[in-house]
């Protein structure tokens, strides 16, 4: 299948994963199904770890050991799946979309939906706002925006835990560090989950239209700060974008426009959603399973192999999609030319034969570091980093800091948006002793 020929997704359920169905009958793109994905990643590690759909003719790669080959062949298996983001779930371009978006910058790519070298580049540029350096020289100012977060609320005795601090944390940090004003969160957070929609695979037409105004805002707002910061570069971000010297790649000039936003709309989205919703869900374990949160404010040691399980367990990014170049297989599963596959980084992270009772959230695991809840291969997130600082400094601030940390009763089930490549949370409403 071809990357301009995506076929139209059926969202109507189809058999349930553990039913003991076949596996055609089942509906992958369900809304109910992704709430969870895991009995059926299961069956398809057992019964067919590369599995052609026969109802969208997607190629489903789904073992830990099979994904790293996929990734470890970019050449093979092409990044540039562009036209899946652009069609959405129908499978075409709404002729409204893109009239919105032609309102706009034309799109570049730069790294997610980029090969090498361009995506070599790109990435060389983009990783360096997130050097281990950097990042490590951040600590004490996450430290002081959790507090910070953390006085907003506590005096409440309760709060909705996902948007009263999970959003806000790495939202706040990735503002400071663009060199944006905070005042503009708000805005922020819309147009990155406007990114989102248009990456879910499920959005409604109304979503992703509404999804394309906020790309036209997000575009008009960062031209203007680029312009200034070209004019009066400052320590941050996007002053080192715009001033960037591409002549090592060979491209004596400066990024335009198109690539600028390229980059800054997924820094963005790296900076911040994948952290959110890990931090969302870390808490949601750590209140699930009683008697972990003694241990780790017993031992402070535990705090790193807390954070990497938590990113194995909920897989941000569960899933990715690859363009197949050329005839090939991969397990030996035949895979033709202009094959779209899908990469199950959250199948691959409860793979059995990679991490042991797969499926127990164990902060003591010792390979949890190898998980792929950043993607794997040259694609891993550039903000990966980042995002293990923000969760390693916060946790143990908030366990400290909200005594007798509890769920709310009466305030609905933990759920999960949406999102055929994101896993992300949809809301944690908790409670704790006012202070």
């Amino acid at each position: 299948m071809a990357a301009d020929d995506i076929p139209a997704i059926d969202t109507r359920a189809q058999g349930g994963a553990a039913s003991g169905c076949p596996l055609h009958e089942i509906n992958f793109f369900d809304p109910d199904f992704l709430q969870d994905p895991y009995p059926a990643y299961a069956r398809l590690r057992a019964e067919a770890p590369v599995y052609r759909d026969p109802n969208t003719n997607i190629i489903y790669v789904s073992t830990y050991d099979l994904i790293n080959e996929v990734n470890r062949q970019p050449a093979v298996f092409s990044s540039d799946f562009g036209q899946q983001l652009a069609s959405g779930a129908g499978g075409e371009i709404d002729p409204e979309e893109i009239a919105i978006l032609s309102q706009g910058l034309t799109p570049t790519s730069t790294m997610l939906t980029a090969d090498p070298p361009v995506h070599t580049r790109y990435r060389k540029l983009g990783a360096k706002a997130f050097t281990f350096k950097r990042v490590e020289q951040m600590g004490d100012y996450v430290a002081r925006v959790t507090n910070d977060l953390i006085d907003a609320f506590i005096a409440d005795g309760r709060c909705e835990f996902k948007t009263q601090f999970a959003d806000l944390l790495p939202m706040t940090v990735i503002a400071d560090s663009l060199g944006v004003p905070r005042a503009d969160m708000a805005k922020f957070k819309r147009w990155s989950d406007g990114f989102i929609v248009q990456l879910s695979g499920m959005a409604t037409r109304e979503q992703r239209l509404a999804a394309a105004r906020g790309m036209i805002e997000f575009q008009h707002y960062f031209i203007d700060v680029i312009e200034q910061k070209r004019l009066h570069p400052t320590d941050d971000i996007i002053s080192d974008l715009v001033h960037a010297d591409l002549a090592e790649e060979g491209d004596p000039r400066k990024m335009n426009h198109s690539e600028l936003m390229s980059m800054l709309q997924q820094i963005l989205v790296a900076g911040n959603e994948t952290t959110a919703h890990s931090i969302t869900a870390g808490l949601y374990y750590l209140l699930t399973n009683p008697g972990l949160i003694d241990e780790l404010m017993a031992d402070p040691d535990l705090v790193p192999g807390f954070v990497e399980e938590t990113l194995r367990y909920l897989s941000p990014v569960n899933n990715m999609w690859r363009i197949a170049t050329r005839e090939t297989e991969i397990g030996g599963f035949p895979i033709k030319a202009g094959d779209t596959v899908m990469v199950r980084f959250g199948s691959g992270n409860r793979d059995t034969a990679h991490f042991p009772e797969a499926d127990t959230f164990d902060i003591r695991r010792e390979n949890a570091r190898t998980h792929l809840a950043f993607g794997a291969g040259i694609h891993t997130c550039i903000g990966a980093l980042l995002a293990r600082k923000e969760m390693t400094v916060a946790f143990p601030i908030l366990l400290r800091r909200l005594k007798n940390l509890r769920l709310r009763e009466g305030h609905g089930e933990f759920r999960y948006s949406p999102n055929v490549i994101l896993r992300g949370v949809l809301e944690l409403n908790v409670a704790f002793d006012a202070a």
